[in-house]
């Protein structure tokens, strides 16, 4: 059936994934790799349980996985060309002034030590060091939705200086190590270069923890949420000369009036309560803008806390900057969908541009489901009286309604 019906809106997905396909066309050259990118797609987001190159030709109907398999290994098309347009496509879809950039890795769990960039490496995902691949991946969220924009293979320091292994598996000779932090400074630089529309950029501690990172955002007057750890080094200047502490002890020494319960955004439950706080760092900051140590504390267990170092406009309340640190769980939820209905860890190909390739696919079928998504919401929104007067806010309605 062409058409399905969501909480009384007609949505004609048929329609809307041929067009998908249409507008990613000329990322992938000849028509029949055309052909074979729309049956890959078509296969991730099928039924099939595993999306690899035999279930994945079982859902186009070939007998044989050599075209499926072919797409990511042998074909010739740029998975870079390909992931500009799936990024186009979810600012078209998604694109909001007050939308925000997030960044983080995951692990893929892999068996033998032949697919590029996989080693005993620590996996967030599995909480260990396992044998593993890492990507670092960069998404967007907004009031409509959220979804994957950009995502790049970890490679170790042992395959970055391993000649050999980096020619089996096809490592581009101008690929260098580069920490993960470096690989997301040049994520976010890319999408704000191209004008992604960002109200703020969010990252966990591994993230925060980069001035270089930090210093590129300010020098660019992006404003940013950025965790940290509990013993990140902190200095300042007093009267009586220059103190230092971190951000565990300066939490200790909050009074209990400073502490205001706010909601990070709302979760299967209702709003996501917690004890926010602030300081300010009297740092040298750009003209409009203020540098604040932000605060979180669990309202159950009190000594649950979480850290963030804030660069921020002028007037920012304490409020927003509760309700932004609150979206970071969205490139979580990305992953979680990504990984469980579309197959992001299934890729079978060992090659670096294979890695690449699949990702990005199945990024664009991330893409277009979060299109369906938000032409949802707004169809339903476009019918609420009165006409959603708080456009400007992230309410119950919004992507962020999800437990984090």
């Amino acid at each position: 059936m062409a058409v399905a019906e969501w909480a009384g809106t007609l949505v004609d997905w048929r329609a809307a994934l041929d067009e998908l396909k249409e507008y990613l066309a000329p990322a992938l050259g000849r028509a029949e790799t055309r052909a074979s990118g729309d049956a890959f797609i078509d296969g991730l987001l099928s039924g099939a349980e595993r999306k690899t190159g035999w279930m994945l030709a079982e859902e186009a109907g070939l007998d044989r996985p050599y075209r499926i398999q072919s797409l990511l290994g042998r074909s010739s098309w740029s998975a870079e060309t390909l992931r500009h347009r799936v990024q186009d496509y979810v600012m078209a879809s998604l694109g909001d002034k007050d939308g925000v950039l997030v960044v983080d890795e995951t692990g893929f769990l892999k068996k033998g030590a032949h697919s590029a960039g996989v080693a005993r490496q620590y996996s967030g995902t599995a909480g260990r060091i396992e044998n593993c691949q890492v990507g670092v991946f960069l998404g967007y969220a907004s009031r409509y939705g959220h979804t994957l924009i950009d995502r790049r293979l970890y490679l170790p320091k042992a395959w970055a200086e391993d000649g050999d292994r980096r020619r089996k598996a096809s490592v581009p000779e101008d690929v260098a190590f580069a920490t993960k932090p470096a690989m997301a400074r040049e994520m976010i630089a890319a999408a704000l270069d191209t004008g992604v529309s960002c109200a703020w950029v969010l990252a966990d501690a591994l993230y925060g923890s980069d001035y270089q990172l930090r210093r590129m955002l300010e020098d660019r007057g992006q404003p940013y949420v950025l965790a940290v750890r509990s013993n990140q080094h902190l200095r300042f200047l007093t009267q009586e000369g220059l103190v230092q502490t971190n951000p565990a002890y300066l939490a200790d020494e909050i009074e209990a009036d400073d502490w205001h319960a706010l909601s990070a955004g709302e979760g299967a439950k209702g709003a996501r309560l917690y004890h926010w706080a602030h300081l300010p760092l009297n740092w040298t900051t750009q003209h409009g803008f203020e540098r604040w140590l932000l605060f979180r504390r669990s309202l159950r267990s009190p000594s649950e806390l979480a850290y963030y170092f804030v660069y921020a406009r002028e007037g920012t309340s304490l409020e927003e900057l509760a309700g932004a640190a609150g979206l970071r769980w969205t490139i979580e939820e990305c992953f979680l969908r990504s990984k469980d209905d579309l197959g992001l860890d299934h890729c079978e190909a060992r090659s670096w541009h294979g890695w690449h390739r699949h990702m990005t696919l199945v990024m664009a079928a991330a893409a277009f489901l979060a299109k369906l998504a938000a032409d949802q919401r707004r169809a339903t929104w476009s019918r609420s009286e009165p006409e959603r007067g708080a456009l400007g806010k992230w309410d119950k309605r919004s992507p962020n309604h999800q437990a984090a």
